[in-house]
């Protein structure tokens, strides 16, 4: 199977079996889901949605955010993975905002890579969810499960996986693309021990080819 009958049968098969697929992570705003994506670094999506309501709370935007002292910050996010760095980057994100953007989100994946905290994992996820951009964010769950699948071969970094998978995905599906990958990864094909059993597309999967072997 050549990998552009690869992409055919997974953008075909999750279409039809998952027409929506979205951020788990809640928000209601640019800003919130901002926040929330700068918290879920090496943090479940899970924790993150414990925290956020009573930080949206504290700081429901970027000027009260902007005018916090990370001390103060870091009370609402301490049972987050890297509590520390996170409220720097958060206070700093905020500043940085309002002193070079207006208080307006870029929609410009490098323009919102100039905020603190914000990589380009990160930068993608703002602009394909906000904005609906062509822009495929590729976190552990992607690097995984595209490799397992056949969709990258031997990408060597995000990336270089983010690169391959954009080649073969339109435009219009990149963003929910995204999702499907995540989810599948965090509910399917799992690290440790994918659920090959209840998978629909083991009939273009490389790993599970293998696997049988």
């Amino acid at each position: 199977m050549i990998k552009k009958e690869r992409f055919a049968r997974f953008i075909d098969y999750f279409s039809t079996t998952q027409p929506v697929a979205e951020t788990e992570l809640d928000y209601g705003s640019t800003y919130e889901l901002m926040v929330a994506v700068i918290l879920s670094a090496q943090c479940t999506d899970k924790r993150v949605n414990t925290l956020t309501p009573d930080f949206y709370k504290a700081f429901p935007n970027a000027n009260k955010l902007a005018e916090a002292e990370i001390s103060d910050v870091f009370e609402y996010i301490k049972s987050c993975s890297y509590p520390n760095n996170k409220a720097k980057n958060l206070v700093g994100m905020a500043k940085t905002l309002l002193s070079e953007f207006d208080g307006v989100f870029p929609s410009d994946v490098d323009e919102l890579q100039k905020l603190p905290g914000v990589g380009r994992k990160t930068a993608n996820v703002i602009a394909s969810v906000v904005f609906n951009k062509p822009a495929l964010a590729v976190d552990t769950h992607v690097f995984r499960v595209s490799e397992r699948i056949g969709l990258t071969t031997n990408a060597k970094n995000p990336l270089d996986s983010e690169k391959q998978l954009i080649k073969y995905f339109p435009d219009e599906i990149i963003p929910t693309a995204h999702h499907w990958l995540i989810l599948h990864g965090r509910y399917i094909c799992l690290a440790r021990k994918p659920k090959c059993d209840k998978c629909g597309i083991t009939d273009i999967c490389k790993y599970y080819a293998k696997a049988k072997k």
